[in-house]
């Protein structure tokens, strides 16, 4: 029996901030694509769900003065959208180098909906993004991150909040680490794209009367899809790989 009703519905909307400010920007649950009424639900299931793990933690602050309330419901809410903030940078990354490898191959096709948001982009973008957040979601990404959210409430204490300075050195390290990851991924197009462009130069110095671009195009385009081929099983398994070291090594 519930001796308290009003306490224990202001310690659920104290863990309501953190886990919807999180799952209000990462990715697949901040989908365009995904109603938000159901990402409102989903949200509050899961604080239902975690609420009794941080109960000590959460239902003494609860007495609190309107004023300090309010800042914690403010600070909850950074929090949270931090954490979700460090997912989609990650995921982000897998989309700057599919644009990356779509302009090195020569694949300058007219950009199509985005299958996850309101957006246009390539169409090779679309389906390596896809491809990464679908294995993710098949690994069970969201695990790591609500287990960081609950291990959160030990490193950032309720009514701590977080710094303005500690949010953007840990913003930095996640966009330097991921950026690291997706240049490993991308490397071999870029490499593919220096060497086929040196050979085509030569070819035009050899024979200026040729139309080398427009006879280059076709090849580049063949071989970087080749190369595609080959390679995205690496890619995808190397990106999986890398989110557990990023997200929980900040």
């Amino acid at each position: 029996m519930i001796t308290d009703p009003q306490g224990t519905l202001l310690a659920l909307f104290l863990a309501f901030c953190r886990i919807g400010g999180c799952f209000m920007l990462m990715p697949g649950f901040s989908s365009a694509r995904l109603p938000m009424q159901v990402r409102l639900f989903l949200s509050l299931a899961l604080s239902m769900a975690i609420l009794p793990m941080i109960w000590d933690t959460i239902y003494p602050k609860t007495t609190a003065d309107p004023a300090t309330f309010g800042m914690m419901i403010a600070s909850e809410t950074v929090v949270g959208a931090v954490f979700g903030l460090i997912a989609r940078l990650y995921t982000v990354g897998l989309q700057f180098a599919g644009t990356a490898i779509a302009t090195a191959i020569s694949f300058n096709g007219p950009p199509g909906s985005d299958i996850m948001e309101d957006s246009s982009e390539n169409q090779l973008t679309g389906m390596l993004s896809l491809a990464g957040l679908l294995v993710l979601l098949m690994l069970n990404f969201h695990h790591i991150v609500i287990k960081s959210l609950l291990d959160s409430y030990t490193t950032i204490p309720l009514a701590q909040g977080m710094e303005p300075r500690r949010i953007l050195i840990t913003l930095t390290d996640t966009l330097s680490a991921t950026f690291m990851i997706v240049l490993r991924l991308m490397s071999p197009f870029l490499l593919y794209s220096i060497m086929f462009n040196l050979a085509v130069g030569f070819i035009n110095k050899m024979a200026p009367q040729i139309p080398v671009y427009f006879i280059s195009t076709p090849y580049a385009l063949m071989g970087g899809i080749f190369l595609f081929y080959l390679g995205i099983a690496a890619i995808i398994q190397e990106f999986v790989k890398g989110f557990a070291t990023v997200f929980t090594g900040l």
